[in-house]
């Protein structure tokens, strides 16, 4: 904290006003960006610029934040944004561009197709199972980052793939990176993490049990399911069993990993009993006959379609030993980062961490009632920690594999040049975007959106998750959502008489589902697919429908536990 400079008391009441007119002002930067992107239809760069600006407004005239406090929270997030989000970010795509240059991705794509033709389950497989196992194991953007450029080389159009593993990426997110998410949310709350645990398994298992069935019909409607649905409900009843059953029996650290480990084994113990009884070429027919594989268009009543290409040329039988040599840049990323989550090895590595307070806003900012119990600094802690870093375990996978696969050094340098060119405006995106959540986070526009969502008393449980998929869709992640409104979302249970820990926990689950309308991670999906500006947009609009509906359906379920079971 910086000693001499003033601190500064945030205020919850814009101009004086109520909380109702006072929301309404503090959500201008997202109103701003929700109009430029699914209105206007401007690239997500474009928008983002203007709602920093927008939010830098607010900030100093509307809430009278210090002009160099608010530019400083600004700076702060986009830092954030390029450190671990991009880092990650840009080594999972070099890594899928070493698999792709020595051809041996080739190979694991035949892999895929051997085990099933059918589109369908080869995203279920990499979308949903392989990319829950990423974000369980590391989180921040990896799974969408790796599992939609796997996708793409798969034969999926950019926006097929960067839609599918939008939407699969939530109900894993809320136990992410070894259920940072949950630790977070019971240090900034003080409930217990056990019980913390068992709540947000409780709302989030069930939509984990329907997600599988959901994303086909998010794709092409119910025709979809069309002889798949058995592998596809199979794939969802063993993450939801496996994630509630360790939530409550172990903790929220291994929740999602093992659940997805669980949906993976049983997705293709399925597929292959399936292709025994019938054949591969029933198998192809059977999908063929089911109807166009795409996804709908977001503008209503579109007739354009994204396609996916269906394999229905025999595909070349490899050798086991060519499959292993193949799959190493991944199974190396897989050892790499659970080899970085280990205790001890991640306390040794974080000795090289450069921690520091954020000048000109650590401690300046101070957050007061009913946001907090009492007065609080709000703290602005930059923990540059690069050895430890998820992004860093995937940046040694990728050197590891360049060298197995024999890349020469000249090459790899080449091609890493090669992907900074391709990540250089999603990157600018990212940096904008967070920096845009972070000034609203620290002149206190986001605790007004919270307050006014707590002001709609007994509905409460109902808008609670709601006020979490505001806090990820602001931040893009679910671990700073629950770090902005774990404590208010207790506050306001105290003062309803209602369950701490299941509001609490409603914030986390909620939470997920605004991870697949964050500009941020909107903005990673479009740089790991190639996906043109344009169609960005209609990107968020197709998400942001199942966002909501999704939100609802968490809310609906808080509700139901609140005054129906009484858990």
């Amino acid at each position: 904290m910086n000693e001499t400079a003033a601190v500064w008391h945030q205020t919850y009441s814009v101009f004086g006003q109520g909380v109702g007119v006072s929301a309404l002002i503090a959500s201008l930067p997202i109103f701003i960006l929700l109009f430029l992107l699914g209105v206007l239809r401007r690239a997500a760069w474009f928008a983002s610029i203007a709602g920093l600006v927008v939010a830098l407004a607010l900030a100093i005239i509307a809430y009278g934040m210090p002009a160099k406090a608010a530019v400083s929270a600004a700076a702060y997030g986009g830092c954030f944004g390029l450190f671990p989000i991009c880092w990650i970010i840009f080594w999972a795509i070099a890594l899928f561009r070493v698999t792709v240059e020595t051809g041996k991705f080739e190979i694991i794509r035949d892999s895929i197709a051997h085990l099933t033709p059918d589109p369908r389950l080869q995203a279920l497989l990499v979308a949903f199972s392989f990319g829950a196992f990423l974000e369980g194991a590391a989180g921040f953007g990896t799974p969408v980052a790796v599992a939609a450029t796997m996708l793409v080389g798969f034969g999926f159009s950019a926006f097929s793939a960067a839609a599918v593993c939008l939407l699969a990426n939530t109900v894993p997110v809320a136990f992410g990176a070894i259920g940072i998410p949950i630790i977070t949310l019971a240090g900034t709350t003080g409930l217990p993490l056990g019980k913390l645990s068992s709540a947000v398994a409780l709302l989030c298992s069930p939509a984990s049990l329907l997600m599988p069935v959901y994303l086909l019909v998010a794709m092409d409607g119910f025709g979809a399911l069309s002889g798949v649905w058995v592998p596809a409900l199979a794939a969802g009843i063993a993450f939801a069993g496996t994630q509630l059953m360790v939530s409550i029996l172990m903790g929220p650290q291994l929740s999602s990993i093992l659940a997805a480990l669980a949906s993976m084994v049983v997705l293709v113990l399925v597929v292959r009993l399936r292709r025994r009884e019938c054949g591969e070429m029933e198998e192809a027919a059977a999908f063929r006959g089911a109807g166009r594989y795409k996804l709908k268009a977001a503008d209503s009543g579109s007739a354009s379609v994204a396609r996916a290409a269906v394999v229905t040329e025999p595909v070349p039988v490899r050798s086991f030993s060519q499959l292993l040599y193949a799959w190493v840049p991944y199974i190396l990323l897989v050892g790499c980062v659970c080899l970085w989550g280990v205790g001890p090895v991640q306390r040794l590595m974080n000795k090289a961490s450069f921690v520091f307070a954020w000048p000109m806003l650590d401690g300046i900012v101070q957050r007061v009632p009913p946001v907090t119990s009492g007065p609080a600094p709000y703290h602005a802690i930059f923990n540059f920690n690069i050895i430890s870093a998820a992004g860093t375990a995937c940046m040694a996978a990728t050197f590891l594999a360049a060298i197995i696969l024999r890349v020469s050094a000249g090459r790899f340098v080449r091609l890493l040049f090669a992907v900074g060119r391709q990540l250089a405006i999603p990157i600018l995106t990212i940096f904008l975007v967070l920096g845009i959540g972070f000034v609203m986070n620290y002149c206190g526009a986001t605790a007004t959106l919270g307050l006014a969502f707590a002001s709609t008393g007994k509905l409460f449980p109902l808008f609670s998750p709601m006020l979490g998929l505001i806090g990820v869709f602001l931040t893009g992640s679910d671990t700073s959502a629950n770090a902005l409104f774990g404590n208010l979302q207790v506050v306001t249970a105290g003062r309803l008489g209602l369950d701490p820990v299941l509001i609490a926990a409603a914030n986390a689950a909620g939470g997920v589902m605004g991870k697949m309308i964050s500009v941020q991670t909107i903005a990673v999906a479009a740089a790991a697919t190639g996906l043109p500006v344009i169609e960005q947009a209609r990107l968020f609009r197709f998400t942001l429908r199942h966002s909501i509906f999704l939100g609802l359906f968490i809310g609906c379920l808080a509700l139901v536990y609140v005054y129906g079971l009484r858990l």
